[in-house]
């Protein structure tokens, strides 16, 4: 039993240290990444001195990153990576390109390495971590934001760029005679590994868990998923590539499989702890030791290298026609070193292009930049406050003229200006996100930057011309105080809003605002509709059902506002006590009249 405690107490302390960290720098808002440094630090050789070899845990904590990787091939369809070809080809190269020679540029003039070695620690700077900045985006819900899916298309191209870095290591070894023929054959076995990957992937994998489906064993459905992952990260390994790339390669070549959600669903548990692992193991690595032996050169190399590398992002950014707003967030989220540079620092100085040394005060600099990242993307909130977003191609309110203003051009402004420009009305829309207003010009919209909350935007925009304000904002508290504001100032205008819910409308009403909608009752009114037609119930009997229940609800509506919340509760089916069905119009023609009614519900069906 002692035996297995000594086993277990590493574990245990690894498992504790993360939840502490995790769930406290989460609770501050720095993100779940630096937790896991804070706790691989805590339990490391520096710390508690439980991991005398944080190497190791680091190598068995690289499959986290693997499947992490397949995860994002999984949500990579071929289709998708074209569309996003220009970015990823284009915006990809150009940052690696120009990052690159910044880097090395500066390693050769700025502190006197040589040139290869200022060249390979330059282009291995120049590759940021996405284990962190995938993890980050999923944590803010960026991945599908437009900005986020340009940091998606960069990190994808540093991904892919590893393979010829890895190339150019085995090319700039010293001390190889016969090296020329070798490395063409390094060449040539990845290029063959990653032909034989594709083809295994487009036209045996489909096939394999079409049959493993039809046994009807989840554990060999999640042991498939494994070995498949596994599977091609082993053989990019045996054939001098990344790992990454092949489980990548991998996901992308099931992206299309009617199997992908379930691969996703099996792989995930194992990815989400491996990760975690990932990030606890670089954070045992920091040697802080080397640290304070080699001080100067490790704070003036993370100082100076992720200064210039943030330049460049930012450079490429502006010169590809980014805002200056998304050049301060890219630059934040990438000016960290990432996990491949040390895969491409260890084949240097496996190949004798760095020596023990400059291998260790480089891996201590990459750690310590990632170790820096939740905190600058955290500083992100006092760089780019909400009032100071670009408004480079957004027009601010001014003079504006129309029969109707919308305020907000959300999911709900979106539908709401449709039935009024299809009449032919002339509308006036203003919003303060001034990237949705850059998106909506691309679909044939003029918007205009107004916060609705402030009086003279309101008078800029036009609001004691109009015949109605729409509120189409999705904050409560902004609601109010436009409805306010409008109420007292703009009295000619009827005033129509978005309520977030019943309390909200209520809230509205009592304000005496002309109209509210909730956002979500029609929706859900419809979809019930929809429900009951799925199983069978007719057309008509459907929308009657429908229609009385729209009218309960105004039932209960006013006797809320005349008797409180509970007031109208009568008006309610419940499912804790039997009620009697509808007996809808339709029905009881059915009773009197059946050949009649039959004849109703077909004429309504064709219409």
């Amino acid at each position: 039993m002692a035996g297995y405690a000594a086993e277990l107490t590493p574990v245990v302390a690894v498992l504790g240290a993360s939840i502490v960290a995790v769930t406290l720098f989460r609770r501050f808002g720095l993100g779940s990444v630096l937790g896991y440094l804070a706790a691989g630090l805590a339990v490391g050789p520096f710390g508690l001195a439980l991991f005398a070899d944080p190497g190791a845990i680091l190598h068995l904590a690289e499959l986290g990153v693997v499947m992490f990787l397949f995860v994002i091939g999984l949500e990579m369809q071929p289709s998708r990576l074209w569309q996003l070809r220009t970015e990823i080809f284009g915006l990809g190269a150009a940052q690696v390109l120009l990052c690159g020679s910044l880097l090395t540029a500066l390693g050769y003039f700025a502190f006197s390495l040589p040139f290869t070695v200022a060249l390979i620690a330059g282009l291995g700077f120049t590759l940021s971590s996405t284990a962190i900045v995938f993890q980050v985006l999923a944590e803010r819900g960026e991945m599908l934001t437009p900005k986020g899916q340009r940091t998606v298309s960069i990190l994808l191209l540093e991904d892919l760029a590893i393979v010829p870095l890895l190339i150019l290591v085995a090319f700039l070894a010293p001390g190889q005679t016969e090296a020329g023929a070798n490395r063409w054959l390094d060449v040539g076995i990845g290029v063959g590994a990653v032909t034989l990957l594709i083809v295994v992937g487009y036209w045996l994998l489909s096939p394999l868990f079409r049959l493993l489906a039809a046994a009807k064993a989840r554990e060999i459905m999640s042991a498939a998923a494994l070995l498949v992952v596994l599977g091609a990260a082993l053989l990019m390994e045996l054939s001098g590539l990344s790992m990454a790339m092949g489980a990548f390669l991998a996901g992308v070549l099931l992206s299309e499989s009617s199997f992908r959600h379930q691969l996703e669903a099996d792989i995930e548990p194992f990815r989400g702890l491996l990760l975690g692992l990932f990030f606890v193991g670089v954070g045992m690595m920091l040697d802080l030791n080397l640290v304070m032996e080699n001080w100067q050169f490790i704070l003036a190399g993370v100082a100076t290298y992720m200064s210039i590398k943030g330049l460049g992002i930012y450079l490429v950014a502006r010169l590809t026609r980014s805002t200056h707003a998304e050049g301060i967030y890219r630059t934040a989220m990438l000016a960290q070193g990432g996990e491949f540079g040390f895969v491409l620092f260890a084949a240097a100085a496996g190949t004798g292009l760095f020596d023990p040394v400059t291998h260790a005060n480089f891996n201590t600099i990459v750690i310590i930049s990632m170790a820096l990242t939740p905190l600058f993307i955290f500083s992100l909130s006092w760089l780019l406050p909400a009032g100071s977003q670009s408004l480079e191609g957004v027009d601010p309110a001014s003079n504006l003229k129309g029969d109707v203003l919308i305020i907000g051009f959300g999911r709900v402004g979106q539908v709401v200006s449709q039935t009024l420009l299809a009449r032919g009305v002339n509308v006036s829309i203003i919003d303060t996100d001034a990237e949705q207003i850059r998106h909506a010009a691309d679909f044939g919209f003029k918007v205009y930057y107004g916060d609705g909350t402030r009086l003279d935007v309101l008078h800029a925009a036009g609001a004691e011309n109009v015949q109605a304000i729409v509120i189409c904002v999705d904050d409560r508290s902004a609601t109010r105080h436009i409805v306010e504001l409008a109420s007292h100032h703009f009295h000619h205008a009827k005033l129509l809003a978005r309520a977030y819910d019943r309390h909200h409308a209520l809230e509205l009403v009592a304000m005496n605002v002309e109209g509210q909608v909730r956002e979500t009752f029609e929706s859900a009114l419809a979809l019930g509709e929809q429900t009951l037609l799925a199983i069978g119930v007719d057309t008509v009997a459907a929308y009657e059902i429908s229609s009385h229940i729209r009218q309960l609800d105004q039932e209960r509506f006013d006797l809320e506002l005349a008797g409180g919340e509970k007031a109208g509760a009568a008006r309610l089916y419940g499912n804790t006590a039997k009620t009697a069905p509808l007996v809808t119009p339709l029905q009881r023609s059915q009773a009197l009249n059946p050949e009649a009614a039959s004849l109703l519900n077909d004429d309504t069906a064709r219409h």
